[in-house]
């Protein structure tokens, strides 16, 4: 009897390295290829440009493939468990590096019944690497890109952004992964804030960078980078201006904007009421929500609508009110602020709102309660978690403490253990 043989692809196209590792895996017995689904190729790599369905047809017609099977993750136990395969095939560049954690478990659930592993060398070709950039290209197109935030939201239960400011921070944000056996974490989108922006500017955050100086960051981090960008908008500024500012963006290849419904001088809500803050009133805000929504040219692009009620003083059911009104008026999504310590304001909101509406997505910026976990948020009905402030709130202590050695020692050598290796650098950043 043929031994069965099992090999996993994620990939939407299809080039000789592929074609050489399936007719190897074939000479080894009955072969079955499981087809990453969309949400694992989304959790640890980018939204693929070709759906489950089109992917899998790639593989049915290849000669040697006697199926093609979904798997619903990156890791390999579950798949393992089964199909129970003779054979597990792989290339051998999971042999170190972040990879390992998954040939690990592999290992040992092909051990707990029999199976093995065999590993062919890994194909590298300058053509494949060619593949790839045009690939990453076609992935950073606005057209492609803009829609993708509505795509993972569709087929993920809960979305992680993380800011950005400039270039390379987008690009730590698209490349940072965490790999542990079972699978990959990674980043799902961006999040463009005023305030880090502001910050990197050494400007306060009042919306005193313009737009166009906005629109060049955005432009920055896009030019380098393929996943999708949520923008703070702050207020909106005028009804007007928010039309013309939602065109932009949508023709940028912008997926969401977020608005707050405050009025006046912008200030951080996490300030509360130590400075004067004056929140919109509810009829005016729904227009203005209304006139971004009138303005888009398509389906893509998402106007959140994000609630102060509790940052200042006003409720639950102040929040909930505006909520529904905001909704009715065409908001994309609601982002429920909060400034405790603890996540009490926001999941009662959440818990509350869910009872009436299953479907609009909700979103949080856990920066004052940041003890709350991913899984917690997901389980009170919360779509989108925000990390908005982090990357630069590292970045500025990193750096004090370089300049303040380099100045108490008058070199640079007590620093270099703190420091990103010049080879670092240059890997992560692309050349092309």
């Amino acid at each position: 009897m043929a031994k069965t043989v099992y090999l996993t692809t994620s990939t939407d196209t299809i080039h000789g390295g592929h074609i050489n590792i399936i007719k190897k895996a074939a000479e080894l017995g009955e072969l079955t290829v499981g087809v990453l689904a969309d949400e694992a190729v989304a959790g640890y790599k980018r939204y693929p440009l070709l759906c489950y369905e089109e992917r899998a047809a790639l593989f049915a017609g290849l000669k040697g493939v006697a199926r093609v099977v979904r798997q619903e993750s990156h890791g390999y136990r579950d798949c393992l468990l089964k199909y129970r395969p003779d054979i597990l095939v792989h290339g051998d560049d999971w042999l170190e590096g972040n990879l390992k954690p998954l040939r690990d478990e592999a290992i040992f659930v092909l051990d707990s019944y029999g199976g093995k592993l065999v590993e062919f060398p890994y194909t590298r070709k300058e053509q494949y690497d060619l593949i790839e950039n045009i690939r990453e290209s076609q992935a950073s197109i606005p057209d492609v890109r803009r829609g993708r935030l509505k795509k993972l939201l569709e087929l993920k239960p809960l979305v992680t952004a993380m800011e950005a400011h400039n270039g390379l921070t987008g690009l730590i944000v698209e490349k940072a992964k965490h790999f542990e056996a079972g699978g990959t974490r990674q980043f799902d989108a961006m999040w463009v804030s005023s305030l880090c922006d502001s910050t990197a500017k050494g400007k306060p955050d009042i919306e005193l960078v313009d737009l166009s100086s906005r629109v060049r960051t955005i432009d920055e981090i896009m030019e380098v980078t393929t996943k999708p960008i949520i923008v703070d908008g702050d207020t909106g500024g005028l009804l007007e201006h928010f039309s013309y500012t939602v065109r932009t963006l949508e023709r940028m290849g912008v997926s969401a904007v977020i608005i707050e419904d405050k009025t006046g001088l912008k200030r951080n809500s996490l300030l509360g009421d130590e400075v004067l803050q004056t929140q919109c009133d509810i009829p005016s805000f729904c227009d203005k929500i209304s006139a971004g929504k009138a303005s888009l040219k398509t389906k893509d692009f998402m106007v959140i609508a994000r609630i102060e009620s509790f940052i200042l003083g006003k409720g639950q059911e102040d929040a909930l009110a505006r909520a529904a009104a905001f909704v009715e008026a065409g908001a994309d999504g609601i982002m429920i602020h909060s400034r405790q310590k603890t996540p009490g304001e926001v999941f009662g909101f959440a818990e509350k709102f869910r009872e009436n509406n299953k479907i609009t997505p909700l979103v949080i910026v856990p920066s004052s309660f940041s003890t709350v976990s991913e899984p917690d948020c997901l389980g009170k009905g919360i779509n989108i978690v925000i990390y908005a402030n982090q990357l630069i709130r590292s970045a500025f202590p990193a750096m004090m403490g370089t300049a303040q050695s380099i100045l108490k020692h008058q070199r640079a050598f007590e620093a270099e253990g703190d420091l990103m290796s010049i080879n670092e650098i240059i890997t992560l950043i692309p050349e092309r």
